[in-house]
């Protein structure tokens, strides 16, 4: 059974991401990936690690921050399903309610 389960816009999330650190920086980019797939394993041993944003949505998720400014949005589930992955300097809560 795998570990944590990356869900489609979640994947395209992360590739945005990537390929903009990696205009910026390459290792930046290789960062980012190592510290998400840290977070990742983190969260799927344990998946209460993150906190609720009502803030931000009533959705059943939870969030975790990697690199000071990238938010992990994940249903607490086993395996955990991470469904996005979001720079905290974009309107979340917009980019949430498009979700439902």
């Amino acid at each position: 059974m795998p570990r944590f389960i990356v869900a489609g816009e979640a994947e395209n999330d992360i590739v945005d991401i990537a390929q903009y650190l990696k205009s910026l920086d390459l290792k930046a980019a290789v960062n980012f990936i190592d510290e998400l797939y840290a977070a990742n394993a983190l969260l799927a041993d344990s998946p209460a690690l993150g906190h609720r944003r009502d803030d931000l949505t009533t959705r059943p998720v939870r969030f975790w921050t990697v690199m000071s400014r990238y938010m992990i949005v994940y249903r607490a589930t086993t395996p955990i399903e991470v469904v996005r992955v979001l720079s905290g300097r974009r309107d979340v809560a917009q980019i949430l309610r498009r979700g439902h």
